[in-house]
């Protein structure tokens, strides 16, 4: 499989994928990805590649031509087959039209189904935005997909694209040591994987579970499945809607999903109770404060009448003096 990513910062790209298991499949021959430098196709000799937008904003937008050159050198070195071959290509397989997928928080949101789908494709162009974005007149010329990695903002489109490479490359054969990895991960099925577990048997008080050292294959298959579905129905019942369950299945995701919700609504409770008494602290402290400070302008008070009665009582004491001599 070909990656190519458009991109302004292509070392972070390369950096970022050329190890672990990505960089051993590209090692291999089973991956290419070619990071391609947008500012190299710049038609100026400061290699700008960004302007003011019309109508005026914040910030500066990417221009659409550097875009659309780096898009079109993509396309030529696709159609003339220069990109490196790789396990399964023939002479005629690598004639679609390449997806383009343009990495903005308006697309749709990146999911496991996703990966499968673009998996099967045999060249993928990503497209990295920076500043505010990319003209959207080029946009509207070469992109095929608009993804999302979620519903939140990045600086560019550098590390999504990386995200979905990684995603998708471990769902191209040859990729994983156990091709079965793959399969059984989570979201595979829409459940999320199950607990797992590594030597020693204890660890800080906490046995491995009885079934997991059983050697009874059968019986452990069976364990997963039901902490991948008991797992699925605490963290993400959304899931559960589009899994192929059994009727007991269900009725266990069920309990295991009333439960969730209510040791989150106890949690919840514990939490305002908490917030409550801390609220009844603070205030029984400001009026402690406050009965303190009544208390000290009372003594300033008295000091002050005794200071005055003491003032008055030598004035008078001091005439009396004066009219005996």
């Amino acid at each position: 499989m070909h990656f190519y990513i458009m991109t302004l910062f292509p070392e972070m790209v390369m950096q970022g994928l050329d190890t672990s298991i990505i960089g051993r499949a590209m090692s291999k021959g089973i991956l290419s990805v070619e990071a391609v430098n947008i500012r190299d196709y710049a038609f100026n000799k400061h290699n700008s590649v960004d302007d003011y937008p019309y109508g005026g904003g914040a910030g500066m937008l990417m221009q659409a031509e550097p875009v659309y050159q780096a898009y079109e050198a993509v396309m030529n070195r696709i159609s003339s087959g220069e990109s490196d071959p790789m396990p399964g290509d023939t002479a005629g397989s690598r004639r679609k039209q390449p997806r383009v997928v343009y990495l903005s928080p308006q697309g749709k949101t990146f999911h496991q189904g996703m990966a499968e789908e673009l998996a099967k494709e045999e060249e993928l162009i990503f497209l990295c935005g920076h500043y505010e974005g990319i003209d959207e007149r080029v946009l509207e010329e070469i992109v095929t997909d608009y993804v999302s990695i979620g519903d939140y903002v990045v600086t560019g489109g550098e590390l999504p694209a990386m995200i979905m490479v990684d995603a998708i490359s471990r769902l191209v054969p040859g990729v994983l040591h156990n091709d079965v990895s793959a399969e059984f991960e989570s979201f595979q099925d829409n459940l999320l994987e199950y607990p797992q577990y590594s030597r020693p048997e204890i660890w800080h008080g906490k046995q491995v579970p009885e079934v997991l050292l059983s050697g009874h294959h059968a019986n452990v298959e069976k364990w997963r499945r039901e902490q991948s579905v008991i797992r699925t129905a605490r963290l993400r019942p959304d899931l559960l809607e589009k899994a192929d369950l059994s009727e007991r299945e269900r009725e266990t995701a069920e309990r295991e999903r009333e439960k969730a919700e209510r040791e989150t609504a106890e949690r919840e409770k514990t939490e305002r109770e908490r917030e409550t008494a801390e609220r009844e602290r603070e205030k029984a402290e400001r009026e402690i404060a406050e009965r303190e400070r009544e208390r000290e302008k009372a003594e300033r008070e008295r000091e002050t009448v005794e200071r005055e009665t003491a003032e008055r009582e030598r004035k008078t004491a001091k005439r009396d003096s004066r009219k005996g001599d």
